[in-house]
This record gives C-alpha cells, sequence and structure tokens, in this order.
C-alpha cells in the first residue's frame, strides 16, 4: 500500500515545488505539511485534495487518502520522574488529588503547599503517576526554580515555551510574546488530555497564565508557598507526618535493619519534627556516614547540632529553610526571629503580638505573609504554630540582634506576667495578694474566668519555661501568680519546679522569699511530704519576720499549722490555726477565714471534739463564695459526721459534695466525696459497693493521698493498705 505522507512529497518535488511554495498554493502551514510529508502526522482528505488540485493528479492522491488505515494515536510523553520507593502516608491528600484528577470534577488545578522538606513534589508525582492512564496526551512535571538557589524563578512565558514544546508544537509556530504563547498553550490544552504538574513555584505569576480554562487537561502545582489568589484551585496544605507514618518512612528507608531498635527510632523522627526531609537526611548518615544510630540520636537531641546534622552536600532542612527566609520581606524576617524568643513553638497571636511591639492589625498582616509562606501556621482558637525545626533555623540564624531580641523579649515576660496575674484574679477573685503590675504590651487573651482557665491550661508549660529564663523578680511574680492554678489542677511537680526556680531571683527580697517558700512548703504538704513542708513554712515564717511583713507570717504560721496537723500535732496545729483565724477577720480576708475555718474544724476532730469541728465546718461552709470553697467546706462536714459515727448525714454529705464538685468540674473534690462514700460502704460491711464508689473515684483523681486527704487516710486504714 502506497503511504500518503511520501508519496506526496514525491509528487511536489517532481512538480518542482518548494514546501514554501506548496504552503501557499494549498494554504496549509509549512509546518504541517512537512509533518504530513515526513509520516509524523496523518494527511486529512481536504489536504489530499488540495495536493492534487494543485498537482492535477485526477483524483488520484484522494483516492490513496481514502484507503489509508487510520493511525494509531502515539502516546503522548511520560516525562515524570520515577516513583520513590519510599512513599508513605498522605492518604487524605492522595485521595483529593485523585478526585481534582478525575473527569467527573469541574476543578482542574490542585496546589500542593507546605513547609520546605515536607515532600510536596512526591506527593504530587505520586498522584501523577496514578492517574497517568487518564491522561494519554502526556504526563509533564516542569520544576519552574521558585526556590533553587542561585538561578532565576522561571517565568510563565519561558515554562509555555517549553510545554509547547513537549507537546509537539512546532519551534517556528510558536509566538514570540508571552501573551500569545500562554494562549496558544491554553488551546492545544483545551484539545488534549495532558496531565501537567509544575513544581517548584514561587508566586502565582508564574503559573496563572498557564492554566486551563476547558477541556480534560489537569495541572498540579507545588509551592512553599499557600498561594491563596489561585481563587479557582483547590488548595491541598500538608504538614510533617503523623508520628507513625514518619517511624515507617524512616524504618522503610534503613532497609529492614536492625541496627537501630524501636524506641531510637521513634526518638529520631520526633528530633527530625517528623518532616520526611530530615527523615530521609537522618537514615543516609546512619546508614552511609558510619554513625551509630545512639550517637546520632545524641547529636539530633542538642538544639544548638540539631540542623547542622540534618545536612548533606546536595540538601539540607537548614538551606530549604534559609531559601524560603531570604526571600520574606524585612519586617516577615524580623517577626520570625523575635518568635524564636518564645520558649515553645505553640502561642497565643497576642504573645506575637507583643513580641513584635506593633498593634494588633500590623502584627496580623506580618503573621499572615509568614502563614503564607508555611513558616508558621494560624488556626481559628487564635494560635501560631512554628514547626520545631523552624523555630531552632529562626533561633539560630534569623533572630535579630540583642537590642532588638532582649527588649521583644522582655515584652514577651511582661506580657505573660500581666495575663497570668489576671487570670489568677478571674479565677479566685476573693483570694489576697500581693500588689503587682506588668503591661499586657497586646490584646487583652481572655475576657472572662473561663476564657482565663482555658489560656492558663494551655500556657501552663510556657510559665514554667519562662521562670527558667528570667532571672529578675519577675521569675517569682509569675511563680506566685500560677500558684493557684496548679493547686486547683494539682500539677505538683510544676508547681514546685517553678517556685525552686523563683526562689534564686527572690533572694534579696525576703518578703517574696517567704511567699516563695509558703508555695513550696503548699505543694510539698499536697504530695503529702510533711516534714519538708514544715520545713518551708518555717523558714518562710522566719523570711517574713525579717521582712516586717505581719500577714505575711501569720499566712506562713496557719499554714506550717495545716502542715503540723497532718504530722499528728492536732493540738499545735489547733491554737496556731485559731490564732491565725483572729487575724484574718480582723484584716477582713474573707477567703483566708474560710479556709481556716475548715482547718479548725479538721484539728478539732483529730481531738474527737466533734461538736465545735461541725460548728466550724458549718460555719466555713456558709461562708465561702466560691463553688469550689463551698465543695470543701461539704466535703469537710462530711468528714467529721462521718468520723463522729453519723453515717446517713455523712452518706447525704458525701452525695452533695460528689455533685456540686461534678458541677465546679473538680475532680479532686469530687474524688474525696465519692472516697468518703466508699468508706461508708465498707464500714457498714458491703465491699462491692464501696469498690464501686471507689473505682468511680480513681476515675476522677487516682492519685489522693492518704497523708493529707483524710478520706484516703480512712480507706487506707479500712484496708489495710
Amino acid at each position: 500500500m502506497v503511504e500518503l505522507g511520501p508519496e506526496l512529497r514525491r509528487r511536489r518535488e517532481s512538480a518542482g515545488h518548494s514546501l514554501d511554495k506548496m504552503a501557499a498554493l494549498v494554504h496549509f502551514t509549512k509546518g504541517y505539511l512537512s509533518k504530513v510529508e515526513t509520516g509524523r502526522v496523518q494527511a486529512n482528505k481536504e489536504l489530499a485534495a488540495a495536493y492534487d488540485r494543485v498537482l492535477g493528479a485526477n483524483g488520484e492522491l484522494v483516492a490513496i487518502a481514502e484507503v489509508q488505515p487510520p493511525r494509531r494515536k502515539p502516546r503522548g510523553l511520560m516525562g515524570l520522574p520515577a516513583h520513590t520507593a519510599h512513599f508513605v502516608g498522605r492518604v487524605p491528600e492522595l485521595t483529593v488529588l485523585e478526585a481534582v484528577l478525575s473527569e467527573r470534577q469541574t476543578i482542574k488545578v490542585a496546589v500542593v503547599s507546605g513547609m520546605a522538606g515536607s515532600g510536596k513534589t512526591a506527593l504530587a508525582v505520586a498522584a501523577a503517576r496514578a492517574a497517568a492512564d487518564s491522561f494519554p496526551d502526556g504526563c509533564l512535571l516542569f520544576d519552574l526554580r521558585g526556590h533553587s538557589p542561585g538561578m532565576h524563578a522561571q517565568s510563565a512565558a519561558e515554562t509555555a515555551y517549553h510545554l509547547l514544546q513537549s507537546l509537539d508544537t512546532a519551534h517556528d509556530l510558536i509566538p514570540a510574546d508571552p501573551d500569545g504563547r500562554t494562549n496558544l498553550l491554553r488551546d492545544t490544552l483545551r484539545n488534549r488530555d495532558v496531565l501537567v504538574v509544575l513544581d517548584n513555584v514561587r508566586h502565582a505569576d508564574q503559573v496563572r497564565p498557564l492554566l486551563p480554562a476547558e477541556g480534560r487537561s489537569r495541572v498540579i502545582i507545588t509551592s512553599r508557598w499557600r498561594l491563596p489568589s489561585l481563587d479557582d484551585a483547590w488548595h491541598v496544605d500538608i504538614d510533617a507526618l503523623a508520628p507513625h507514618e514518619a517511624l515507617v518512612l524512616f524504618q522503610s528507608l534503613m532497609r529492614d535493619t536492625t541496627t537501630v531498635d524501636d524506641q531510637d527510632a521513634a526518638a529520631i523522627v520526633a528530633h527530625c519534627g517528623h518532616l520526611p526531609l530530615a527523615i530521609r537526611i537522618a537514615a543516609a548518615r546512619i546508614l552511609r556516614g558510619g554513625w551509630s544510630a545512639r550517637r546520632f540520636l545524641q547529636r539530633l537531641a542538642e538544639r544548638s547540632t540539631k540542623l547542622a546534622y540534618l545536612e548533606e552536600t546536595e540538601r539540607g532542612v537548614g538551606a530549604a529553610l534559609a531559601i524560603t527566609c531570604d526571600l520574606l520581606p524585612p519586617e516577615q524576617r524580623e517577626l520570625l526571629g523575635l518568635m524564636s524568643n518564645h520558649p515553645s513553638t505553640t502561642m497565643p497571636v497576642q504573645s506575637v503580638q507583643a513580641l513584635s511591639g506593633l498593634g494588633p492589625g500590623d502584627t496580623d498582616l506580618l503573621l499572615d505573609g509568614l502563614h503564607e509562606a508555611h513558616l508558621v501556621s494560624r488556626s481559628e482558637d487564635e494560635l501560631v504554630r512554628l514547626h520545631d525545626l523552624v523555630h531552632t533555623f529562626a533561633m539560630q540564624h534569623v533572630r535579630p540582634a540583642e537590642p532588638v531580641s532582649r527588649p521583644a523579649f522582655d515584652r514577651l515576660v511582661d506580657h505573660y506576667l500581666a495575663a497570668a496575674i489576671a487570670a489568677d484574679e478571674l479565677l479566685e477573685p476573693a483570694r489576697h495578694r500581693p500588689v503587682t503590675r506588668a503591661s499586657l504590651h497586646s490584646e487583652p487573651p481572655f475576657e472572662d474566668a473561663a476564657g482565663a482557665l482555658a489560656w492558663m491550661r494551655t500556657q501552663w508549660p510556657t510559665l514554667v519555661r519562662l521562670t527558667d529564663l528570667v532571672t529578675d523578680q519577675r521569675c517569682w511574680q509569675l511563680a506566685l501568680a500560677v500558684r493557684g492554678f496548679f493547686f486547683q489542677e494539682k500539677l505538683y511537680d510544676s508547681w514546685i519546679h517553678m517556685h525552686l526556680a523563683a526562689l534564686t531571683t527572690a533572694a534579696d527580697d525576703p518578703a517574696a522569699t517567704g511567699r516563695v517558700l509558703n508555695g513550696i512548703g503548699m505543694a510539698r504538704l499536697e504530695l503529702g511530704q510533711v516534714a519538708e513542708s514544715v520545713d518551708c513554712h518555717e523558714r518562710a515564717h522566719a523570711a517574713f519576720v525579717k521582712a516586717g511583713d505581719k500577714f505575711g507570717a501569720i499566712d506562713a504560721s496557719a499554714s506550717l499549722a495545716w502542715a503540723r496537723m497532718h504530722q499528728g500535732e492536732a493540738a499545735v496545729a489547733l491554737a496556731g490555726l485559731t490564732t491565725a483565724l483572729a487575724e484574718y477577720r480582723r484584716a477582713g480576708r474573707d477567703r483566708n477565714t474560710v479556709i481556716t475555718l475548715r482547718g479548725i474544724a479538721f484539728a478539732l476532730t483529730c481531738l474527737d471534739r466533734f461538736d465545735e469541728a461541725r460548728a466550724h465546718a458549718t460555719q466555713a461552709r456558709r461562708s465561702a463564695s466560691a463553688p469550689i470553697d463551698v465543695v470543701r467546706g461539704i466535703n469537710c462536714l462530711a468528714w467529721v459526721e462521718y468520723r463522729s459515727g453519723a453515717a446517713a448525714l455523712a452518706r447525704d454529705l458525701y452525695a452533695e459534695a460528689a455533685d456540686l464538685a461534678e458541677l465546679a468540674e473538680n475532680g479532686y473534690e469530687r474524688a474525696r466525696a465519692l472516697t468518703g462514700l466508699g468508706n461508708l460502704a465498707h464500714r457498714k460491711g458491703d465491699h462491692a459497693e464501696a469498690a464501686a464508689w471507689w473505682g468511680q473515684a480513681a476515675e476522677h483523681y487516682a492519685d489522693l493521698v492518704p497523708v493529707v486527704a483524710w478520706e484516703a487516710g480512712a480507706r487506707a486504714e479500712l484496708t489495710g493498705e
């Protein structure tokens, strides 16, 4: 069978026509005629008829065209890189990309964005390879060099040229002007089934003119920037891997070697922040760098050396982050550096405002820029999060010089001190406290007691870390402001840690020393460390006397009396508490009065003076203003009745206390009440009921200390534990 393309060429040349002349005669482009005559494109009947007419072939060329078998369409260019064998996780993201790439989806563009090293390209390639069969005209990937050091970011016009070439557009048909190129590209994509991955994009203008307006072609864009101006795209933000996925990646890279045990492997990926790039580098260094896993883990655990050991000749976490940071405007870069002053990687937006020294509007705008660059993430809960490696990088390479950084840190400390004081006042408005003034340097982080409690519950670890960093009086002021919250939440270890750090900074202030020692003594007592508590309160009393602080000395004496009571010295405790009660009443310190009334009731109960104990406990209950103090008063009265043998009264009171404690969301007092109910059941011989009550108590608070919690002590006596 005669092939039409070569036959057209033979007859044209026999007639003495050049390709240029023939193109003019048949009204087809020279490039198209060249492709037909060389067999790269199958000729259609219209072209055969035009040749027939010009060359006088008497219908012979049309006849050849009619019997030419249809040519099978060749598979388009498959330009995707190899899919890594170590790709793990990202199932939700792959599901989204699969939907975008399907023909059922009207959205034609997906933007995969994430911080440097998060695995954006690997995800895009995995999704593209999975969908490749749906794009017979080609699957292509182009690096737009948006974050390639030493190279300029590729423009839309340059990318359009390369794309058109890859789609077999003749060089002479590609317009020289940018608009002409992108118009031709969109028209070409409209009639093709092509999947294009535009990798490493810096800004939306690099890709916006390239995106298909209609047809089945699809585009996946990867970028370290969120590219929010691409409104019609489906945005897929990726973060670090989940911990279990990060561990699977590490183990896969280690090729099933047994040189790293599971505990070390989990620690290594945690120090890598579960970031794929960091995990790949760590695995490579252990496998091929002559490192033992344990020694490499030690280097990663040191913040000062972590980034240095996550660098290789051709890749590195620090190098990748440096590229992103170098593209930031100066104001955003400075704020990122100032945020490294924060001792936590998660911080309220108000604390960022304090660091910036700017108003809320200006701070929000700068944070928006950092959020868009995936250097921080903002959320609706008003928290700003930095990846641990970003925090470390900013601390080492972006933090401004001391004249800028030091005032920012001071503002941060002032902010947390002012917020902690405000929270303490909202949570325990009746508690007596020394006057301390500090500026928030921000909008208020909460408005009411519920907001204050929520703030304390998220920020107390930061407050603890700050006391390790602050070397002036704000250290002990912070500790005192958080003490009430620590007592309510029973966070004794952090309470003591914070106060021990504060004790050093209070050394030159006897009154402050007394307050801090009194706080440590309270925590020691709650832990059942009675002798240590007595020592702290005695030292506190001496410090207050030295300072000439009368009421401080009374507070220390009252606290010492509580500790003496739990040492078995009820009569001594009663005398000390009775003296303190008179002073508190004279000074109008109502909450201290209520607390001391309960203490006296307990001391009298220890002395079997139940009528007097009942009177003081009842007065404590009736005088209480805070709901939790009401509950404590009822529990106190229930204990008096339990010890006096009035089981029915004790049962009713414990039941009431348990219900009110649940409403007050206080697990400790509820556990006390439930333990008391269990004790009553055990005392009457119903051990099954007792076990049920005690089981409920453990669900609410499992660590009641028998030396301090009267009900827990009674249970221990009943069971012989």
